[in-house]
């Protein structure tokens, strides 16, 4: 099983303890009634001239105040943990479908035992209910992070019992803490092309002639080429001096735009939602080429633009999957502009891999726009397959089918403005779009 990467917030809550001091412990009923019963059987004793009811009344008397002797010093204390790092109140991190193993540390000197009662997302799988323990204790609750995002674990409420059961602590409540769950990547492998490279040093080769270890033919001899460079057996063949024409490596910018406008699918329908499938397919690509040493943005196209400014390495890889676990769908009857190209500013020869459900007419315009600007396009179809409409009725089959006929007229209007449109299927599923992106690309040089 994978293990969950996690990571400890720069400051760590401090454990909960709102009473600072003993005098937090009351008493509970059960004192109350052993206090009333003592107090009653040595009233009447007196009263009535009954020894036999002082005798009575002894026992409870001196069994309540022994009992009092071992009163707390101190209030109890209690974190949340996860992973070993006190998150109370922060943030962790996790993998999605791996283990979450969420633990309360709960101290309380002289406590008789803690009911610990922990509340959580159903996103993370944790077993409800409330849990007893003896203190000093350390309560360990797993589960399982069915679904990539931001969610809540907590409140968690801790009550302490004192003295038998004759002193309580008020409820300690600890504030809710943030499980990230990071979404996992799919595999995807491509060996296509990327157009338009142009950084300092990759392994996808230039169209331009330089310095390199990739052969694309011979050349005549020139002004500062060096003459370990020449071709002999061109050179003796010809007459005249040939040299070796070599095509650099570079690398390549990727900006990966996720649609963000509309939700659609989900568990409810049986299949993955739309940011299911952009979210994962994002994190895949991401994680291809960034291990190709490309850079790799990425931005949202919905009312927040969010962007992730490019970056290399393993450690800003893990910051595009926590940046990814915080996408969200943009809320209902919310607007945004989607008429103007929404990487402007971006370098003019990244390669723009658009992640759209093409719900939304400003998302094809967004698309268009970008093909008139002449960059590298690419548009993955996010829409699941098998999709089912949310109610039924007499004309849904009607309506359902014009809709769709409506979207397929809009992609055949896509790819005639020159947008290529490809559904995601995981592995392999853009080799052929992107080697006609990279061709096109070329033949425009």
């Amino acid at each position: 099983m994978m293990r969950s990467r996690r990571r400890t917030p720069e400051r760590a809550a401090a454990p909960a303890d709102p009473g600072g001091s003993a005098a937090g412990w009351a008493p509970t009923a059960a004192l109350r009634r052993a206090a009333m019963f003592g107090c009653g059987l040595c009233l009447l004793a007196v009263g009535l001239g009954r020894p036999d009811l002082l005798a009575m009344a002894v026992p409870f008397a001196l069994g309540t105040v022994w009992t009092l002797r071992a009163r707390p010093g101190g209030p109890p204390r209690a974190a949340l943990r996860l992973g070993g790092a006190d998150v109370t109140g922060g943030i962790a991190d996790a993998v999605e479908d791996d283990a979450v193993e969420v633990a309360v540390a709960v101290e309380a000197e002289g406590a008789t035992l803690c009911v610990v009662g922990p509340a959580a997302s159903p996103t993370l799988g944790l077993a409800a209910g409330h849990h007893v323990t003896l203190p000093p204790a350390m309560v360990e609750i797993t589960g399982t992070a069915h679904r990539w995002g931001v969610h809540l674990l907590g409140p968690v409420r801790v009550r302490a019992v004192a003295c038998d059961g004759l002193l309580a602590f008020p409820t300690l409540t600890l504030p809710a803490a943030g499980v990230r769950v990071l979404p996992l990547a799919g595999p995807f492998t491509s060996r296509a092309p990327v157009p338009r490279p142009g950084g300092m040093s990759g392994v996808h080769r230039s169209h331009r002639f330089g310095e390199g270890g990739e052969l694309a033919g011979v050349r005549p001899y020139g002004p500062g080429d060096r003459p370990r460079r020449i071709d002999w057996r061109t050179t003796l063949r010809t007459g005249e001096p040939y040299v070796g024409a070599t095509r650099p490596e570079r690398d390549a910018e990727i900006v990966l735009l996720l649609d963000v406008l509309h939700e659609a699918g989900g568990e409810e329908y049986g299949v993955p939602s739309v940011l299911d499938t952009a979210v994962r397919a994002a994190a895949a690509i991401a994680e291809h080429h960034v291990r190709q040493g490309d850079r790799v943005w990425l931005m949202e196209f919905g009312p927040r633009m969010r962007r992730l400014r490019p970056g290399t390495g393993r450690r800003h890889h893990l910051a595009q999957l926590a940046w990814l676990a915080e996408t969200r769908p943009m809320p209902e009857g919310r607007e945004t502009s989607g008429d103007r190209p929404p990487v402007a500013g971006l370098p003019p020869n990244a390669l723009v891999v658009m992640l759209t459900p093409l719900l939304d007419s400003r998302s094809a315009a967004a698309l268009a726009a970008l093909a008139r600007a002449r960059r590298p396009l690419v548009a993955v179809d996010t829409l699941p397959p098998g999709l089912r409409r949310r109610a039924t009725g007499e004309w849904s089959d009607v309506a359902e089918r014009l809709w769709r006929l409506e979207r397929e007229n809009t992609v055949g209007r896509l790819r005639e403005a020159g947008v290529p449109v490809e559904a995601w299927h995981g592995a392999g599923s853009l080799d052929a779009v992107l080697r006609d992106v990279a061709r096109i690309a070329a033949a425009r040089r």
